[in-house]
């Protein structure tokens, strides 16, 4: 066992973190160390130093995040500490002990006012609680390890509470669902995801990356194409994010447009994602 590689992933129970432990899953040459805030508080910069320091892992992928878009703008302090102070911490012990780390980030670093999908070299300007204290975990990484990768991903959806599950739970109650149709971006496969990030973390292609399924479609469209798959007969009545906000008043400005395009991806490696329909439909079966 000695000669295995300890793969450290913090926030293993998202459904990023399961769907990494899937494709490492039976892999003589890798050790899949999962942790949670119950086992490592990523906040706590002396708890990190320690357990990286006694694990010794060959990398670390930081899965962690506060991603509810409203519980951000009111709790702004739980942000910073989870998506900065935490990547910072991860980021000071990765590079203590020569670690590599993969640091998961989002669209919404991007204002979401665009026309065609952002690539890793435009500016970032966020609108959202969210997408600054994800873009000051970003900067961080950047500032204190060494050897890191940052994937901006969007639309996630995996083993766990997502979008998908709720639009099939509320197929189940209602004839019509209004859903936002003005709002543009890349539905993303936890598994794609996480296949990507086992192909990239090997190599020495470090720095920042887009990383989400081909394809853009609105959130109405990619209802819909769930619905098509499973065979649901609930309609979709498609509605504007002012109708959206009305009816159900959130606290966050949601992007309008935030598409990705995996630039880097196609540019630097040979790491290629599924169209988005497909890995839908892979999930989904």
């Amino acid at each position: 066992m000695a000669d295995n590689k300890k793969l450290m992933v913090t926030g293993c129970n998202g459904q990023l973190g399961r769907a990494l432990k899937q494709v490492y899953e039976g892999e003589a040459e890798y050790v899949y160390l999962g942790t949670d805030v119950a086992d490592l508080d990523i906040t706590d910069q002396e708890a990190v130093r320690t357990y990286v320091k006694e694990q010794q892992p060959y990398a670390i992928v930081n899965c962690a995040a506060a991603t509810n878009v409203d519980g951000c703008e009111k709790d702004t302090d739980l942000a910073y500490r989870i998506n900065a102070i935490g990547p910072r911490n991860l980021a000071i012990a990765a590079n203590e002990n020569n670690i590599k780390l993969l640091h998961i980030s989002t669209d919404y670093v991007f204002p979401g006012n665009g026309s065609r999908p952002y690539t890793e070299f435009d500016e970032t300007a966020p609108k959202s609680a969210y997408g600054r204290t994800k873009l000051a975990g970003e900067n961080f990484v950047k500032q204190f390890a060494g050897r890191w990768f940052i994937i901006r991903t969007a639309w996630l959806y995996g083993d766990g509470k997502n979008f998908v599950r709720t639009m099939l739970a509320l197929a189940e109650k209602n004839d019509t669902i209004g859903v936002v149709d003005d709002q543009l971006g890349n539905p993303t496969s936890a598994l794609e995801l996480a296949r990507a990030i086992k192909a990239l973390l090997p190599t020495e292609e470090y720095g920042i990356y887009h990383g989400t399924c081909e394809g853009i479609c609105s959130w109405a469209d990619f209802t819909e194409e769930i619905f098509r798959i499973k065979g649901v007969k609930t309609k979709v009545e498609r509605i504007s994010s002012e109708e959206y906000k009305r009816r159900f008043p959130a606290s966050a400005d949601r992007p309008a447009y935030s598409a990705l395009d995996n630039y880097m991806f196609r540019l630097n490696t040979q790491i290629r994602f599924a169209d988005w329909k497909d890995a839908l439909k892979e999930y989904l079966s």
